[in-house]
């Protein structure tokens, strides 16, 4: 703040510069003398008071300031204020039912509204009241919660959503918070804003409290600034008090919010130091007033409407749901049904256990029938967050007990307690197989220090060294003077140490991939940090410890408790989003447009969040002006020159400095932040720089004489209203983006100024007139992310499929990558060795005479990932070297009138179109077996391409009626004979001369009945471990069974002489 606040103190001496003497001069007392002898009556002099305080006025105000109340401002102010606000509400009220899906984000906070009114438990990483709003908006528009929102394209209209008033809220109370009218209109015509505004979307009303905090403090600054003798006054107090209201609110939607409090806490921090300066007129009892009156209204009132909202949060979501799994298992006790039963305190040999994690909400140890691909291919050890058999444990010492039932005899074991130091094993109840580590490196963590942990056995095997664990009790983390000394549920946490390697059973938020069902990887760590190698017992059973024996629980945390934990998670869960996104971009783009985000296609219409490029830009430039400018005046200052004197200077400094500042506040912390970042993070920080922008108008054209434009308002206006509608126009270009309008492949094409700018101009039609044929069904779309195609052209009749929109933030589990691995496949049949004939279904026959004829063809070529998704040429480039790409051909048939419209017709079946691939070729033979005449052209049907020389199933059989037979054959003569045998073909898929051929042999066809054992893919085990493999006979509790092929069959070919 370039301006120093003066403030005086009414009725305060001021302080001499020197000490009197206290007895008086000879030359002093002449002047009281004197003075005395010519003082008035005291009734005659004026009020001691009335001259201190013109005294105030007259020195306490800085020249340049002047009193804007916006509760006194001219009545031309506030019908320019309604006009703006009605012009807003319009923009972002048009056509708000469209699209009349999901779309975008809507999928996650349309989400969390079905689930506030189920009072189901979520969790998000955001805070709760733009949730609550949107919610209640909903639900007194009739939502009953009974609409999931999963899918981007999923139709609100069947199922009766009452998404218009759901978008009504923040559509409404956008323009509430804009306060300067010029700044007003011209968020008013960004389309980032308007797009953002007319969906069921956070940034919204995040903008909104932004702007009301951005009023407050506004206001308050005026206040400030008129003098001492406004503070503490009614005035005051409000604007202060609705600063730290809407400072609550902000940082109640998103922690975005944080910015907002940073700005607003540096300026107050600037003027309590300048208060602490002002000897003069600020005692020290007067400072801590205004110190105590800041943070009451700026900490106090913010913290406990913040906490406010979790309150209600927490009161509306009382049952267990897909979010708990990330809590401790204190705080989900407190959901309904979610409470835990006391369980046996101590722990002894034999008893039945699940171990949870201790540091992440990764949840309990865990395993299931499905092996590592790499490394030992033994049995997957995951972290599993929800409750399940799998997690059941029983707990071994060293050595097996004789006699008795149960595994080993435990059960008929007194109990004998596990005590620190002991060493155990783990035997998994549901696969009998037991905990295991061994020098090999995990399938994800490939580093020397980490050991891969596997479940190893059979059941009746006695296990090997390597299954042998130590307990380390952490006595400081451990409740109690007995949970320190020995196993006690819930109450003692502690380390497994492998005894082999002396590694440490070790868990950290790496996830597995698809085929570990992405659980959290458990592995053995040397050296592993004490937060991620900690565990402790949750569930204990044994059956010498009955109800009469000590039990303990979970305590049920209280309100700050929860609160606490959740605050804590919710940061967890947001710094882990880190993964890269299809629409995610930096930083250092926003500012210059660089690239939107996809947020919906259908019907060749598209939904695209891009700013105004007009507004975005020239409001980057007022932000670089002041700069430049602060820079020039920070380094006349330092030579001297007496700019500050200056009014005007001295008022730009501090009006526009105080937007910029938020601007730089709401901006660059992002440029610290590693998680996945996207442009609509951006909009709080371009709030303040259209503010920024208006204001730097405003001096220039009404304010700052030297320029000139002062003694003429009627160019400044001029120039006010010329710039607004370019900016309306600007917006009108870019609309049919913001609306899911339809729109044209040459309009989209000529307002596409940056190649970044990704959306697809092919999606949309040629012609306007075109969009009257689509008739739009309820469709969806799959929310993989996944950018659009890169622009083709195209003949017209081409149709080019809407790009599907990309997923968000989320903002908190995972992010979807272009291309999956394989998932595991369930057990399918098959026949090794066999060769089958193709159905007669397979074999195209010869093309018929048909009028029709081929009058154009068309060639598009097509990258997709698996689900089918289009890639761009940039992810194309990314993936080259990653993966592997499969050439797929697909040929489709339009039949067309004379007038070129299509018609409902059969394909003609043209061998021509028939990709040269696997064969049948017909073959006409004799009794014995040899063919009777030439074999019959082939006709090409399967789906993949066989290399020169390879051999080709080919089905012989005698079919009459072709004209290359002889004369006098007679089909009813000759028995029908199914033969098989090789031919190999060449490139062109045409047969091999026969001395190229391999020798035909007799062939006897042989069924044979075999069982195949596969991998979790469903891929056959080696020949080598199919005779040894060793079948899961289970342990009495419901199995996991084996992946195991169904029969399957198998010829054998056996040659006879």
């Amino acid at each position: 703040m370039a301006q120093k606040d003066r403030l005086d103190v009414v009725d305060v001496e001021p302080t001499p510069s020197r000490r009197r003497s206290k007895s008086p001069s000879s030359s002093r007392k002449k002047k009281d003398q004197s003075a005395s002898k010519n003082a008035k009556p005291l009734s005659e002099a004026p009020p001691p008071a009335y001259q201190k305080i013109q005294q105030v006025v007259s020195e306490d105000v800085d020249t340049g300031v002047k009193d804007n109340d916006i509760f006194m401002l001219p009545s031309s102010d506030y019908y320019w204020l309604l006009f703006l606000t009605i012009m807003a509400v319009g923009v972002r009220l048009f056509r708000i039912y469209q699209p009349s899906s999901v779309v975008f984000d809507e999928v996650h906070f349309g989400g969390f509204a079905t689930k506030y009114i189920k009072g189901r438990f979520f969790m998000d990483v955001h805070p709760p009241l733009a949730k609550l709003l949107i919610t209640l908006a909903g639900w007194m528009a009739g939502f009953n919660g009974n609409f999931d929102f999963k899918e981007i394209g999923k139709d609100y209209i069947e199922p009766g959503v009452p998404y218009v008033a759901m978008r009504l809220l923040p559509a409404v109370c956008v323009h509430i918070g804009q306060w300067d009218g010029m700044a007003a209109d011209r968020a008013s015509s960004d389309n980032a804003l308007a797009t953002q505004s007319r969906l069921i979307l956070l940034d919204a009303p995040l903008v909104i409290f932004t702007a009301l905090t951005g009023l407050s403090w506004t206001c308050f600054l005026n206040v400030h600034e008129q003098g001492h003798s406004q503070a503490f006054s009614p005035n005051w107090w409000f604007w202060l008090a609705c600063t730290g209201l809407s400072l609550g609110a902000t940082a109640s939607v998103k922690w975005v919010g944080l910015f907002t409090i940073a700005w607003v806490g540096s300026l107050t921090v600037l003027q309590l130091w300048v208060l602490l300066g002002d000897t003069k007129n600020v005692t020290p009892r007067l400072w801590f007033n205004h110190f105590f009156a800041r943070a009451w209204c700026l900490i106090g009132i913010p913290v406990t409407f913040y906490m406010a909202m979790f309150a209600i949060h927490f009161t509306c979501l009382r049952n267990p749901g897909d979010g708990d799994g990330f809590m401790s298992s204190e705080f989900q006790s407190t959901l309904n049904s979610k409470g835990m039963h006391d369980v046996a305190a101590d722990v002894a040999y034999g008893s039945r256990i699940s171990i949870r994690h201790y540091n992440t909400q990764g949840g309990y140890l865990h395993s299931h029938a499905s092996m590592y691909p790499t490394g030992s291919k033994q049995q997957q050890i995951t972290l599993y967050p929800h409750k399940d058999e799998n997690n059941i444990w029983f707990l071994e010492n060293k050595t097996f007990p004789e006699g008795g039932v149960g595994i080993s005899g435990f059960d008929e074991m007194d109990p004998l307690w596990v005590k620190d130091g002991a060493i155990i094993k783990l035997y998994h109840i549901a696969t009998d197989r037991r905990l295991h580590s061994h020098d090999h490196r995990p399938p994800v963590t490939e580093a020397e220090w980490q050991n891969e942990v596997s479940a190893y056995g059979y059941k009746g095997f006695e296990g090997d060294s390597n299954d042998m664990f130590r307990v380390d009790i952490v006595k400081k983390l451990s409740d109690g003077q007995v949970a320190k000394e020995r196993l006690r549920t819930i109450q003692t946490k502690f380390r497994l140490i492998h005894t082999m390697t002396g590694c440490v059973l070790f868990s950290h938020k790496v996830k597995l991939p698809p085929w570990g069902f992405e659980q959290q990887e458990v592995t053995c760590a040397k050296g592993a940090t004490l937060p991620n190698s900690i565990w402790y017992i949750e569930s204990n059973e044994h059956p010498k410890l009955n109800e009469t024996s000590e039990r303990v629980n979970y305590r049920k945390p209280g309100f700050f408790g929860k609160f606490w934990e959740l605050q804590k998670v919710m940061w967890k869960t947001n710094a882990g989003l880190v993964e890269s996104h299809a629409w995610d971009s930096r930083p250092g783009s926003w500012p210059i447009l660089r690239r939107g985000i996809n947020f919906w296609g259908k019907d060749h219409r598209q939904i695209y969040l891009i700013g105004n490029p007009l507004i975005w830009w020239t409001s980057t430039v007022a932000i670089a002006l002041y700069v430049l400018f602060k820079g020039l005046a920070v380094l006349r200052w330092q030579r001297g020159y007496k700019d500050y004197s200056v009014t005007n200077f001295r008022r730009f400094d501090y009006e526009v400095g105080v937007a910029v500042l938020a601007w730089a506040f709401h901006y660059f912390p992002f440029f610290l932040m590693q998680r996945q970042l996207f442009l609509h993070h951006y909009l709080p920080a371009l709030y303040f720089a259209v503010i920024a922008l208006a204001q730097i108008f405003d001096f220039v054209a009404f304010r700052i004489k030297a320029i000139g434009l002062r003694k003429l308002p009627f160019v400044g206006w001029t120039l006010a209203v010329v710039f607004l509608a370019f900016s309306a126009v600007v917006f009108s270009l870019y609309s049919p983006l913001a609306y899911g309008s339809a729109w044209t492949k040459s309009s989209c094409r000529q307002v596409k100024l940056i190649n970044t700018w990704d959306w697809d101009c092919n999606t949309f039609l040629d012609n306007l007139s075109d969009y009257k044929s689509i008739v739009s069904k309820p469709t969806h779309v799959p929310t993989t992310a996944a950018a659009p195609a890169p622009p083709v052209d195209e003949p017209k009749q081409a149709e080019v499929p809407s790009p599907p929109p990309a997923e968000q933030e989320h903002e908190q589990q995972q992010q979807q990558e272009p291309l999956k691995q394989d998932v595991p496949r369930p057990p399918v049949e098959e026949q090794p060795g066999s060769i089958v004939p193709a159905p007669d279904s397979l074999i195209t026959p010869p093309a018929q005479h048909q009028d029709n004829v081929v009058v154009a063809t068309e060639h598009h070529i097509e990258y997709r990932d698996q689900d089918g998704n289009i890639l761009n040429e940039e992810e194309v480039k990314a993936l080259e070297g990653k993966v592997e790409f499969e050439t797929k051909y697909e040929t489709k048939y339009k039949m067309l009138d004379d007038d070129g419209k299509p018609i409902d017709a059969p394909a003609p079946q043209n061998p021509e179109a028939v990709e040269p691939e696997t064969e049948q070729i017909v073959v006409y033979v004799d009794e014995d077996g040899n063919p009777i005449n030439e074999q019959q052209p082939a006709v090409n049907t399967a789906n993949a391409s066989q290399p020169e020389g390879s051999p080709q199933p080919e089905a012989e059989a005698a079919v009459p009626g072709t004209d290359s037979l002889p004369a006098d054959f007679n089909p009813e003569a000759h028995e029908i004979v199914h033969k098989q045998r090789i031919v190999y073909v060449d490139e062109d898929g045409n047969p091999l001369p026969d001395d190229q051929q391999e020798p035909e042999e007799n062939v006897q066809v042989i069924e044979k009945q075999r069982t195949v054992y596969v991998d979790e893919y469903g891929v056959p085990l080696p020949d080598s471990e199919q005779d040894d493999y060793e079948e899961s006979q289970g342990t009495g509790m419901p199995e996991e069974e084996q992946l195991v092929a169904g029969t399957v069959r198998e010829a054998e070919a056996q040659t006879t002489d």
